[in-house]
């Protein structure tokens, strides 16, 4: 460890220098890859700054341990235990950064929630699932951009889209991809029997356009007017945009702006991060990977975690974690089921570099 950590201080002074020169300087996308390479290591390398001096620290509180002055000895005893204690967490945690950094956890990210199984209750659960998502995202400090949504008249949405903006959207919210299943009481349910339904949610990360290239020749694009709840057009003009890129067939929509020029760069940015989901999925399948955020059909089966409103639960079932706050949950304090999925991946990761 101690020689990766050595070649990643290294590493950070060669990008520095790199940095300077003019021609890494009129290259944008060079220049972007190198500024972006020097943050992700620049915390380690400070780590690893502290571990040394902690280092140094230590010999010195060695040597006053070995006084004839009994005080000043036993200063250096407690000295030293606290050295020691402070460098173990430190080597901890340098561990964590040390792991291979997901590219995209620095992204905002563009999330699509659809009701499932289980018909008026399910969009209803979709709608609750959107609102949870806003209230985390708005407790984060988070920026939030409507894209698309289908309002359905009993409540919520059969689709909503919408993009998540800020520091590391991606990293805390990447896990959420998937079946996400109900059991309550619906409103509509006279004899208050306890139904299940579901909710799918794709998290896809922001993409730019050196990071997928589009030819406007292979999309072909379609305006309509912007229609409201019960389909009634509420835009004369015909702003609302739909794409649809021909090679993959992937299309995505947009009505949420007033203007067509805004709706048609959402539409591209959508686009662009459906487009790198789907080659990442291919690529998945191709080397034999399970894939951890698959969505599935939304069938009930495929579920990450069940939100069980009489018991007041949440358990999500890839990491065998349970919870029993569904309802500050659903009020958008979502950090202690992020923070378990996130210290899951970070075991996982760990062990396969152990062995």
């Amino acid at each position: 460890m101690r020689k990766r950590l050595e070649a990643t201080k290294n590493r950070l002074q060669e990008i520095d220098e790199e940095l300077c020169k003019d021609d890494v300087m009129s290259d944008m996308k060079k220049f972007k890859e190198l500024s972006k390479e020097r943050a992700s290591i620049e915390p380690v390398v400070e780590k690893f700054d502290k571990y040394l001096k902690l280092e140094s620290d230590l010999e010195e509180a060695s040597l006053m341990m070995n006084e004839s002055d009994q005080e000043l000895a036993e200063l250096g005893k407690e000295e030293h235990k606290r050295i020691l204690a402070e460098q173990s967490q430190l080597i901890d945690e340098i561990k964590i950064d040390l792991l291979p950094k997901d590219p995209n956890d620095d992204k905002n990210i563009i999330v699509e929630i659809r009701g499932a199984a289980g018909g008026d209750e399910a969009n209803i659960f979709a709608g609750d699932l959107f609102r949870m998502y806003v209230r985390y995202a708005e407790h984060q400090g988070w920026k939030i951009q409507m894209i698309e949504e289908n309002i359905c008249e009993a409540g919520g949405f059969s689709l909503v889209s919408f993009m998540i903006k800020g520091d590391g959207v991606y990293s805390r919210l990447k896990f959420e991809s998937g079946a996400h299943r109900v059991q309550r009481v619906p409103k509509t349910e006279a004899s208050g029997r306890i139904h299940t339904s579901t909710a799918t949610v794709l998290v896809m990360p922001e993409m730019e356009e050196i990071d997928v290239e589009l030819k406007m020749e292979d999309i072909q694009v379609d305006t309509y007017r912007s229609q409201g709840a019960g389909g009634q057009n509420v835009n004369k003009t015909e702003s609302a945009v739909r794409m649809t890129h021909i090679p993959t067939g992937v299309i995505v929509s947009c009505q949420t702006e007033k203007s067509q020029i805004q709706n048609r760069e959402i539409c591209l940015q959508m686009l662009r991060a459906k487009i790198y989901a789907k080659l990442q999925e291919e690529q998945e399948e191709k080397f034999g990977n399970e894939r951890k955020l698959k969505v599935g059909t939304g069938e009930r089966s495929e579920k990450i975690r069940t939100y069980n409103y009489p018991q007041n639960r949440v358990t999500d079932h890839r990491i065998g974690f349970t919870i029993q706050k569904l309802d500050r949950v659903m009020e958008g304090e979502l950090d202690e089921v992020l923070d378990a999925l996130i210290h899951y991946d970070q075991e996982m990761k760990m062990a396969g570099e152990n062995h």
